[in-house]
């Protein structure tokens, strides 16, 4: 236990669980931006043909997962687990993706940071020999999300500046037993959830940064490491406004963290003055990590340090005034 536990939020994986593989899934708009190289299946919403949004999303989620499959030359039942969770009540687009699948399935929440939270822990689950291999997923879908926590797309609502677009997209990972030359996980920093009184429900990316700051901070103490181990340090969907205020408060601390640092947020949709503040939701993060392996592939990159981040809030709980907590996990990537 003590050789695995680097301190309080980070363990070391001694046997590096390998990514085998991605499978990626997005929305038109998604596609036709800086990531669509980088995406599998571009999901045209008007062709689905499905009787409702919901419905889409689980059909994207399901597709990459079918990829994944596909890419990896895997079989259902050579798949241990399927970790997976998305944004809608009672996780119900994993769950019900779950059923078209014969594979253990364990449910997680973690708002937009699923993608980082699957991915943790799957690589514990095989690290700990719990398992082989193990798919990691999630998704989200723009008009699912605005319907449950914001306006029916029919209000018409004029959204504010600070307001952030829910990518509609969906990956699937399958990680397994270390394999020489492909991007393992070697550490995980699991967050503590952090409320700074946030109560703005369009400005996610503030309620966000404080989570991301602190697990940055501990990832950095627990494992002795600076900035500039790693060749990119990717949180999830801050946006531009909660982009900013992590490398304003980071910048002083670590000389070299702003040339490293980026936003997911920032990234997948870059040069589109539509989505106001940037991308967000589960899929933001699980899209662009097609672009990270893919980088990873090229020899682009040999360490990443991915650090998605979740706002655990209700639609019940903000019409009661109360504040919004954020959540960050991050996972160490490296390739030899």
């Amino acid at each position: 236990m003590t050789e695995k536990r680097l301190g309080p939020q980070t363990i070391r994986l001694p046997s590096a669980p390998s990514i085998l593989g991605i499978g990626t899934v997005s929305g038109r708009k998604e596609y036709l931006g800086p990531i669509g190289k980088y995406v599998d299946v571009d999901a045209d919403q008007t062709k689905l043909n499905l009787s409702s949004w919901e419905a889409e999303e689980r059909s994207m989620l399901q597709r990459a997962i079918n990829t994944v499959l596909t890419k990896t030359k895997m079989l259902e039942s050579n798949i241990d687990y399927m970790l997976m969770g998305d944004l809608l009540n009672q996780i119900v687009t994993s769950s019900y993706t779950a059923r078209e699948n014969a594979i253990p399935f364990i449910g997680l929440y973690g708002a937009c940071s699923t993608m980082a939270l699957s991915l943790s822990v799957a690589s514990m689950l095989i690290d700990g020999g719990f398992a082989t291999n193990v798919i990691a997923a999630t998704g989200s879908h723009f008009c699912t999300a605005e319907r449950q926590y914001r306006y029916p797309l029919e209000m018409g609502v004029q959204r504010t500046a600070s307001s952030q677009w829910t990518a509609t997209g969906s990956a699937a990972l399958v990680l397994s037993e270390h394999r020489q030359g492909l991007p393992s996980i070697t550490h995980v920093t699991t967050g503590r959830v952090v409320d700074f009184g946030i109560t703005d429900a369009n400005n996610m990316g503030a309620a966000m940064a404080p989570a991301a700051i602190s697990t940055l901070r501990a990832h950095f103490d627990e494992t002795n490491r600076a900035p500039e181990y790693y060749d990119l340090i990717l949180t999830g969907d801050l946006g531009m406004y909660g982009k900013s205020i992590v490398a304003d408060e980071l910048c002083d601390e670590f000389n070299e963290f702003s040339s490293r640092y980026t936003d997911c947020g920032c990234e997948l949709f870059k040069g589109d003055t539509s989505v106001l503040a940037g991308g967000s939701g589960c899929g933001c993060s699980a899209l662009y990590m097609g672009k990270v392996i893919k980088d990873f592939e090229l020899g682009n990159v040999k360490r990443v340090l991915f650090v998605a981040t979740g706002a655990l809030h209700n639609p019940v709980l903000i019409n009661q005034k109360e504040s919004i907590p954020g959540i960050a996990h991050a996972v160490a990537i490296e390739r030899e």
